[in-house]
């Protein structure tokens, strides 16, 4: 665990040793409350809970989150680090697990940041605090997703573009697997339970369980479950990339 914290601390410090953590920090803070205010009718609504706020976080997610696991290893392969990192006393694992933790710390960061918001809702009203604390933890795994994804989609390519663009293809089939515009694709030739593992892919029937304060173990081991096993396709994907 030495080495993982060792990487957590190392990219951590690079995130904020230039602009860019700064920038997305902002750019997800003014984002959120955009869509809260103006898009999500926070005030117009006159209830006390933060189903605005959360309501788009899927969204922000989809671009904001493949902007950040775009580098994580497309940047180390082509400055050509990557070699320098696999030769130190560590486990591809340890490698893989401490870049991404150190990116999902990164996100709560940034997640947590928007508490003035909890705090206007509950000046305004008496919320299910239990509720908004369940949702923004969903959040919070969510974007684990999100990220788990988008890190194997950067060991694919050198190119950061093509990361990005690779993950956010892949995110998005994730959000809409479980709406009808996908499901009807397969509806009247796929039996029911290959319509039902698809419909049970979706990124937002499993956040949205969360986010009304309904904590499901099945939720919870869904996102576990689509975490691991991005983060075990990123192991392989470097290891079949250590000859390029």
């Amino acid at each position: 665990m030495n080495a993982v914290v060792n990487i957590i601390r190392r990219e951590l410090s690079a995130y904020f040793a230039t602009p860019v953590a700064y920038v997305f920090i902002v750019i997800f803070l003014v984002l959120t409350g955009v869509f809260t205010f103006y898009l999500g009718g926070f005030y117009e609504r006159g209830i006390a809970d933060l189903d605005p706020f959360f309501r788009f976080h899927p969204w922000l997610y989809l671009f904001l989150v493949p902007a950040i696991s775009m580098r994580l290893w497309a940047e180390e392969r082509r400055s050509g680090t990557i070699e320098l990192l696999l030769t130190l006393p560590i486990t591809l694992w340890q490698a893989v697990v401490g870049k991404f933790l150190a990116a999902w710390l990164f996100l709560g960061i940034a997640l947590a940041l928007t508490f003035p918001v909890w705090l206007t809702v509950n000046y305004l009203g008496e919320p299910d605090n239990g509720a908004i604390l369940a949702a923004y933890c969903g959040s919070w795994l969510m974007a684990g997703g999100f990220l788990a994804i988008g890190s194997c989609m950067s060991a694919l390519s050198r190119n950061q573009v093509v990361a990005f663009i690779l993950a956010v293809v892949v995110c998005f089939a994730f959000l809409l697997s479980g709406l009808p515009m996908i499901t009807d694709l397969f509806s009247g030739w796929a039996p029911q339970a290959l319509l039902d593992a698809i419909a049970g892919l979706s990124f937002l029937s499993h956040f949205a369980d969360i986010s009304r304060g309904v904590i499901d173990l099945r939720d919870l081991l869904y996102f576990a479950l689509v975490t691991g096993f991005w983060l075990m396709a990123n192991m392989v994907v470097l290891e079949l990339k250590k000859a390029d």
